[in-house]
């Protein structure tokens, strides 16, 4: 969510229970602030906090010109001081999915591999690495794939130009409620997947300024079994909470260009819900 709207989109997120103490608001009205000058983003998303055991990690995204391009992430865990993330990498990635159970809340805390995949383990130790990750790794492979899986915006927010950048729609005025009511009117703002599986009939009446991106309705498992689609604030309000990691909350306000999302849980997936369907 905009850092300068997090106050609004705080109380439009927080149906599901999420939200920040008076005082932690007040400090992510000072820090993002200064944080989007001090390292020149043009703009600076508030993405949420990972709850952990001993403490929570309060996440920022900032961002350049170009919206598709990998952001740089901070943490903080006092929502004053921020910490700059590094880019996450394929074999991050692939440790912390070894990694089950909460967070510490410790970003120096380390995680034997040993005790949890003796084959990932063997393998760092016969490239010389320590048999370890430690949690900040963890963190920003975590932030990575939820945003990758669950990263939500509606049809028609972003453009991509000819050049293949993509920006802010500035003629973008809201979905309207009958469309904003249709899973299929929002994307993961993210690589594309299932778009490429199209057939030509298929892209025929999609158009490639907007329609860029994999629509949620294609989600696995398909439709709504992913995700949870509410009316709020007496039906001025769509909110859809994704069912595959729980604490992931987006809103849009029809007829507005008020959207955003926020995420507010343990960092923890939810592999159980093929069978809680």
């Amino acid at each position: 969510m905009e850092a300068l709207s997090v106050p609004a989109a705080l109380a439009l997120v927080a149906g599901g229970g999420a939200g920040l103490s008076p005082e932690r608001r007040a400090a992510l009205s000072v820090s993002l602030p200064l944080l989007q000058r001090d390292y020149r983003f043009e703009r600076v998303w508030f993405w949420g906090c990972i709850q952990g055991v001993r403490g929570a990690y309060f996440i920022a995204e900032g961002l350049g010109p170009d919206r598709a391009a990998p952001r740089s992430r901070l943490y903080s865990l006092n929502c004053l001081d921020w910490s700059l993330l590094t880019p996450a990498t394929k074999e991050m990635l692939a440790l912390a999915e070894q990694v089950k159970g909460r967070f510490q809340g410790d970003p120096s805390f380390e995680y034997s591999l040993a005790e949890i995949n003796a084959e990932a383990a063997a393998r760092l130790v016969e490239s010389g690495k320590e048999p370890v990750i430690k949690e900040e790794a963890r963190l920003i492979a975590t932030i990575e794939q939820i945003d990758r899986e669950v990263g939500v915006v509606p049809r028609g927010a972003f453009v991509k130009t000819p050049l293949g950048s993509v920006h802010e729609n500035r003629h973008f005025e809201g979905l309207s409620l009958g469309e904003a009511k249709k899973l299929s009117s929002y994307f993961h703002f993210t690589d594309l997947v299932n778009l490429k599986n199209k057939t030509l009939l298929e892209k025929a009446d999609l158009d490639p300024s907007t329609d860029f991106l994999d629509s949620l309705e294609h989600d696995i498992p398909r439709g709504k079994g992913s995700w949870s689609m509410q009316l709020e604030k007496g039906g001025t309000v769509v909110v859809l909470r994704s069912l595959l990691w729980l604490g992931l909350t987006f809103y849009h306000v029809p007829m507005t260009k008020q959207f955003g999302y926020a995420y507010f849980g343990t960092g923890e997936k939810n592999l159980d819900l093929p069978f809680m369907l």
